[in-house]
């Protein structure tokens, strides 16, 4: 087994050339963070007029990125019932519906620059847990409809007569995909290198300082640049100025299973996961992989514990047995990785505090790319001074 390795760090085509040195030192807008967010943004941005940067103090598609099962949802950690006693019915709405439409969005831009990462179509399969039962899974089934969202409950027998599956209820859902993460982001950041981005890394960027309608970044090497507009995506990484009381750091657990793996022959059509704390998830790969997920903690450094993880490993092996009957053995590899997350479950895509021209994306919890998506959408948007209709949804607490 290649624990603490990604699965994904070990497929092709997963790399985007970097600079060591920057050719300017002004830009129009810097983006801090090569990952699947940066990229998105950068990709978004570049358009072979406005100078645009790309800084990371890894190497590019490094981080998170790798770390993420790429289980690309329209669904929201926070069911949507829950999440309009929390921030109001019309804006939950709001909120799911653009959730919805950024996966469909990505998928046709994926499509569009020929991206060949793996991005398929695919169901979402929500299944009752010890959090929401069955009745709490018919209340939002009702209020996704109620919202424009189609969704379909399922009892008890007709789950088992369609899945297999032995649990009080479901939602079976559209709108979701799965895809490479690695070959995403570098194919994303190689769309914007072909428009006139730049990409350099190692760079660390140690400070931040908006002066009129210029911000100026600090490396750890000394250097100095200036851009009209800073982009921080930097995931569960952040600069002290960023920091936010409704974003906490959470650890996470994930494995892939050896290829050709016996499996129903419905879960490649679908992503599964379930109405617990904590909570499974899992989709299939290409070359007939499981990948699965979940045991999440709320811990920034839990996920650095070698026999914890060992443990987590087990617990989650023995989880997706027990539901499915898929008894993947000993995983091909098995990694973990902390997440931001904030209290809504929504993504906080703003500027920083006090700043005009520096933007902040974080907080994406177990929906970074559809959420990195949106964030692409309103970062561009500000930048060309036009403010998207859901940026309210996103603002800092």
């Amino acid at each position: 087994m290649h624990r603490d390795r990604p699965f994904w760090a070990a497929t092709p085509h997963r790399k985007a050339p970097a600079a060591l040195e920057p050719l300017s030192r002004h830009y129009d807008v810097i983006v801090i963070g090569s990952g699947i967010s940066g990229a998105l943004v950068a990709e978004s941005l570049a358009d072979g007029v406005r100078r645009v940067l790309i800084l990371d103090r890894r190497d590019p598609v490094e981080g998170s990125t790798l770390a993420s099962t790429a289980m690309i949802q329209h669904e929201i950690d926070v069911p949507l019932h829950v999440l309009a006693r929390k921030i109001g019915a019309e804006k939950a709405a709001r909120a799911w519906r653009r959730s919805a439409r950024a996966v469909e969005d990505l998928r046709l831009r994926v499509e569009r620059l020929g991206i060949d990462c793996a991005m398929t179509a695919k169901q979402a399969l929500y299944l009752a847990g010890d959090e929401y039962g069955s009745r709490a899974l018919q209340t939002e089934t009702q209020t996704r409809h109620d919202a424009g969202i189609a969704a379909e409950y399922l009892n008890v027998a007709t789950l088992q007569d369609r899945f297999g599956l032995s649990r009080t209820g479901a939602i079976v859902s559209d709108f979701s995909a799965s895809a490479n993460p690695a070959q995403m982001t570098a194919g994303l950041l190689r769309a914007a290198l072909a428009r006139g981005a730049e990409l350099v890394s190692p760079v660390e960027v140690t400070d931040v300082e908006e002066r009129g309608e210029t911000v100026i970044l600090a490396t750890s090497e000394g250097r100095l640049l200036t851009a009209g507009h800073v982009v921080f995506c930097t995931g569960y990484e952040f600069l002290k100025v960023m920091e936010n009381p409704a974003h906490r750091i959470i650890s996470t657990w994930a494995l892939a299973s050896r290829p050709d793996m016996a499996r129903p022959d419905w879960l490649d059509g679908f992503l599964v996961w379930e109405a617990s704390d904590p909570y499974l998830y899992f989709r299939t790969a290409s070359g007939g992989r499981i990948i699965v997920g979940g045991e999440d903690e709320e811990s920034a450094t839990a996920f650095a514990d070698p026999a914890k993880g060992q443990k987590k490993t087990r617990r989650i092996v023995e989880k997706l047995a027990d539901l499915t009957g898929i008894d993947i053995g000993e995983p091909a590899y098995a990694w973990a990785a902390p997440f931001g997350n904030t209290t809504t479950g929504l993504p906080i895509i703003d500027r920083a505090p006090g700043a005009e021209r520096v933007h902040v994306v974080m907080g994406f919890g177990g929906n970074g790319i559809t959420f990195s998506a949106i964030a692409a959408d309103i970062v561009r948007g500000r930048v060309e001074g036009i403010e998207d209709p859901d940026a309210d949804l996103f603002r800092q607490p």
